[in-house]
């Protein structure tokens, strides 16, 4: 999604969940590079569920290179046709493409001043691109800073309604090597999302 600089300074928890969700976004919507692979495995977690996804994470990163990964991926995600997963909204809300949680989404978009990119092909409503928005209201990539109330909205139209099911989906896929804790990741980073939001 196109960007700007963003204006104003955020907390370092908003920062850490826009990270986050920058880096789901970057690995969802494409395969990892080799600079990529290599911040990978300089994670590390603590002894929470989260934690040892990210440990499980970082040694996968070591033990494969480039061209593995994009196997992977392209087995996931592209395929001959169609990958194992549709990572797009519209096809877990409705179970087809282009449909109208994608309207939904691209009206918000149009509010919140987020353009689509043109060199990108992917329809907006893919989970990586979804990832990205966030990461980006959240440090005012669009403008300033997406006040509270106005990232829940986004979260709970856009992504709360499917992102769990595609990131437990992403855990069981038969594919999955590298994606499995990502998904979990993405799993457990949605439920903590869900659950502060609720509290706001």
């Amino acid at each position: 999604m196109q960007n700007t600089i963003p204006a104003y300074e955020i907390s370092a928890e908003d920062q850490m969940r826009a990270d986050l969700y920058g880096l789901l976004g970057r690995l969802l919507f494409e395969s990892p590079n080799p600079e990529i692979l290599q911040t990978l495995q300089g994670l590390s977690g603590d002894e929470t569920d989260m934690g040892k996804a990210f440990d499980r994470l970082a040694k996968l990163a070591g033990s494969n290179d480039v061209e593995t990964v994009q196997i992977e991926y392209d087995g996931l995600f592209i395929g001959t046709g169609r990958g194992e997963l549709l990572p797009y909204g519209s096809y877990y809300l409705t179970g087809f493409l282009n449909e109208k949680p994608l309207a939904k989404l691209r009206n918000s978009m149009r509010q919140l001043g987020i353009g689509r990119n043109n060199s990108v092909n992917e329809p907006e409503d893919h989970i990586g691109s979804l990832m990205e928005m966030m990461s980006g209201l959240i440090t005012g990539r669009y403008g300033n800073p997406a006040p509270i109330v106005m990232q829940r909205e986004f979260f709970t139209t856009h992504i709360e309604p499917w992102a769990a099911h595609f990131f437990k989906d992403l855990e069981a896929a038969e594919l999955s090597k590298l994606y499995q804790p990502i998904g979990t990741i993405g799993r457990l980073f949605v439920e903590i999302e869900t659950d502060a939001f609720s509290m706001e």
